[in-house]
């Protein structure tokens, strides 16, 4: 089977669908109800790109990112997986200023998922339905865009 991710470092953007409002159980988060729709989380690896995205997809798993407390709910699935191979950090908020103004999604939480930025107020995006993935493929040519089956057999 063909490696579908050739790089050990790079930004991902997870297309995550929550089928319900729910809350989940953060000292700093606890009050806010997420609502039902599309969130969209950039983040990266500096090593290791395909172990943390497959992490990322698995419902089980310990608690160790922000982005944990909404891929273990119940109702919430991991739809898709953008992956910018070799791209920096920094290009987590690029991602993120271009889904903000170009895509018109709009920050859900401040301060979720972006404690080690300085530039955006939240690395995690919302949507009442899901978005049209032509503008983002066509800015970032190079895009892996990767559907995780429930098995985690897709090819890592």
């Amino acid at each position: 089977m063909q490696k579908i991710i050739k790089s050990d470092s790079g930004t991902y953007l997870l297309e995550i669908r929550a089928n319900n409002d729910f809350t989940i159980n953060h000292k700093n988060f606890s009050d806010i109800i997420f609502r039902k729709g599309f969130y969209y989380y950039s983040g990266s690896a500096v090593k290791n790109l395909k172990s943390r995205i497959k992490r990322h997809v698995q419902k089980e798993k310990k608690i160790h990112w922000h982005i944990d407390y909404i891929t273990t709910q119940i109702t919430n699935k991991v739809e898709r997986v953008f992956i910018f191979e070799g791209k920096q950090k920094q290009n987590e908020c690029e991602v993120i200023y271009f889904l903000k103004s170009q895509m018109k999604l709009e920050f859900e939480i401040p301060e979720f998922g972006n404690s080690d930025c300085n530039s955006c107020s939240s690395h995690l995006l919302y949507s009442k339905k899901k978005i049209s993935y032509n503008q983002l493929l066509s800015l970032y040519q190079s895009t892996v865009r990767l559907i995780p089956s429930t098995k985690l057999t897709f090819g890592l």
